[in-house]
């Protein structure tokens, strides 16, 4: 009873969170698109799951006031302006929550989904985050009204925040803060983000959560042990599954079990050309009009696909920009929690990199921005690469820039400057550039295309688009053209929100490979996965190489099922013909088969063949990476 009647201020504090809690959950779901699959019923399981996170958050956040319960001295609490302190913190609190409620409405109009991994990234890089923000929205105007609103709710409440302290810090507070400390304890013992899972439906299962739970689930996350999380079966079974299914002609293994080391032998003469992949930030297929789109936002992309050999059905691994290029580099399938690329002691692998750079060439991260950010400079240079990113551009190479980098045609242009370094040294060369314009604020040189800066998603594509253009135009005057070889492929796509876990049509992107002296025009609508465009245009340039590669070269592949690899970080999803296999936490596994054009799904009962291929692939890799067996000796 003592307890009971102590918890006054406890009480208050608890009552406006899940309030404010509440409403952003309503919020959220006034947002959710139309044609969603949100029924009634689930709704109403959203929002009793989301109380139950709610509260766990409340747990929480209540350590600190716990702790203050039981450490403040006397003299402090019982001083006659103890009371202005109290509302100074419940001022701040307030303005906090409700920051952190704006902050996930833009979250979700962003990414639709809660805070999740991205919003970790987001904690770190501080410097390109905020700067992201205060270029994309009216930052002061925001901040502003929170502030008033919090001002005016805490001076609407000082008789309730006074009487209420008073009855909390007049009892037997330090009894009070001690029983408050259980309460995370027993949220840490019984809640867990996997019960967001409420149901096939995944803005349900955002509604189901909680935003500030969500953001330190991921935090503590970030790498997933697959071993405990997710279903397995033997591993030497599984890595001689994998070792069968990673065969190709013109190869052989030259490691022993468990190890993938094999000799990649080059049909024909070898090519020795220059190589350029564009990775092109958030360019989903859907965009485009060699892909079906009827905006006009790709003229050069649409014309150029006449011209080069257009890879028509490949899947993104994952949804952010260093899984791309975890894929594209190190030919790996996606790993639950974020890319290796983030992790600690992610270098000498057999990269694409590496083997460029055994052969001779001068091979390049070419990136608009620090790279810095999300660890690329450390993966990209214990990995074969030489760093050539913003702090390598001099002053007079920039014309614009926001805060992800430069605009993308200063950074085609510093390409092609090293590119005709090492022309000019008689070596070939390697570059992969990874692009920035495509990505909220959406600000290009204004004047370059007829939609103006700063207008959203379209703009972004069509100066993208613009940038690719000019580049070519540019390198076709250059002495090493005809030597070289073009590669365009997207990191990820734009949005990967749908009312599916993985949505499969989302995953769609884009592969060009454009060079008018050696690689003939066509179109191949083999379903790939980006792990397969490295060994793909390996085997165009028909190198003999070793390596550890798990894709394959599509266009050597065509006894095999067309299988591709999708993924959030935590759900693994794998495709053959029109049937998504999906690994989740707690051992959970579901079969669907989907509709490539519209991207509707069915459930199906389980498939142990399909489980057991999945599993090779993905423990497999778990397997390969965890015990280093990619690393070159």
């Amino acid at each position: 009873m003592t307890l009971r009647r102590n918890l006054g201020i406890i009480s208050l504090f608890s009552l406006i969170y899940l309030a404010i809690a509440t409403v952003t959950r309503t919020v959220l779901l006034a947002m959710v698109p139309k044609g969603s699959g949100l029924t009634v019923p689930l709704v109403a399981q959203a929002y009793a799951a989301g109380l139950l996170f709610d509260v766990a958050s409340l747990a929480y956040l209540l350590i600190p006031a716990a702790l203050y319960l039981i450490l403040a001295p006397r003299r402090l609490v019982e001083h006659r302006k103890h009371a202005w302190l109290v509302r100074a913190a419940f001022l701040v609190i307030i303005a906090a929550l409700i920051f952190g409620a704006v902050a996930e409405y833009f979250f979700f109009e962003e990414f639709a989904t809660r805070f999740n991994f991205i919003a970790v990234d987001y904690l770190i890089y501080t410097g390109e985050v905020i700067g992201n923000i205060r270029e994309s929205y009216p930052l002061v105007p925001i901040v502003g009204a929170i502030l008033a609103v919090a001002l005016i709710l805490t001076r609407l409440l000082q008789g309730v925040i006074d009487r209420a302290a008073a009855t909390t810090f007049s009892g037997r507070r330090r009894r009070l803060g001690a029983a408050l400390l259980a309460l995370p304890l027993a949220a840490l013992l019984f809640v867990n983000i996997s019960a967001t899972a409420i149901s096939a439906n995944s803005y349900a299962n955002e509604l189901a959560g909680n935003g500030l739970y969500g953001l330190f689930a991921a935090f503590r996350n970030n790498e997933l042990d697959f071993t405990r999380f997710y279903a397995t079966r033997d591993d030497r079974q599984v890595m001689a599954r994998l070792r069968d299914m990673v065969k190709e002609r013109n190869n052989h293994f030259i490691a022993s079990p468990p190890r993938m080391t094999r000799q990649i032998t080059g049909e024909g003469r070898e090519k020795r050309l220059n190589v350029i992949v564009v990775v092109e930030e958030s360019l989903s297929a859907e965009f485009l009009g060699a892909w079906g789109d009827t905006r006009g936002l790709s003229p050069n992309i649409d014309r150029l696909a006449r011209e080069a050999l257009v890879f028509s059905h490949l899947y993104a691994s994952g949804t952010r920009t260093i899984r791309g290029l975890e894929a594209l580099t190190l030919s790996i399938p996606p790993l639950p929690g974020t890319s290796i690329v983030k992790r600690p002691d992610n270098g000498g692998f057999r990269s694409w990199g590496e083997i460029m750079k055994e052969k001779g060439y001068d091979t390049r991260y070419i990136y608009a921005g620090y790279g810095y950010f999300d660890n690329m400079n450390a993966f990209f240079s214990a990995n074969g690469f030489d760093i050539v990113d913003r702090n390598s551009f001099a002053q007079d190479e920039i014309t614009f820039a926001n805060i992800w980098g430069v605009c993308d045609e200063d950074l085609f242009r510093k390409t092609i400057r090293e590119s005709r370094a090492s022309f000019a040294a008689g070596r070939p060369f390697f570059s992969m550039v990874m692009t920035t314009s495509n990505h909220r604020p959406f600000t290009y040189p204004a004047g370059t295309i007829d939609i103006p800066p700063k207008t959203g998603r379209d703009g972004g594509v069509k100066y993208a688009d613009h940038a690719i253009g000019r580049f070519l135009a540019e390198a076709r005057k250059e002495p090493w053209f005809k030597d070289t070889v073009f590669v365009f492929v997207a990191d990820h796509c734009a949005s990967s929100a749908g009312k599916t876990d993985l949505p499969v049509k989302k995953y769609e992107i884009p592969l060009l490979v454009y060079a008018p002296h050696h690689v003939k025009p066509g179109r191949v609508d083999r379903m790939m996965a980006q792990i397969d465009v490295a060994p793909t245009v390996l085997g165009l340039l028909n190198m003999s190489y070793t390596t550890d590669f798990l894709g394959h070269d599509i266009l050597k592949a065509d006894n095999r099922p067309e299988r591709a690899f999708i993924s959030t970080y935590q759900k693994l999803g794998y495709i053959e013909g029109d049937r998504l296999l999906i690994l989740s936490p707690q051992k959970g596994v579901s079969l669907a088969r989907f509709d490539r054009r519209s991207g509707a799904t069915e459930p199906l009962p389980m498939d142990e063949r399909l489980l057991q291929e999945a599993l090779a692939w993905y423990q497999g890799a778990n397997y390969i990476y965890k015990n280093r067996l990619n690393r070159i000796p």
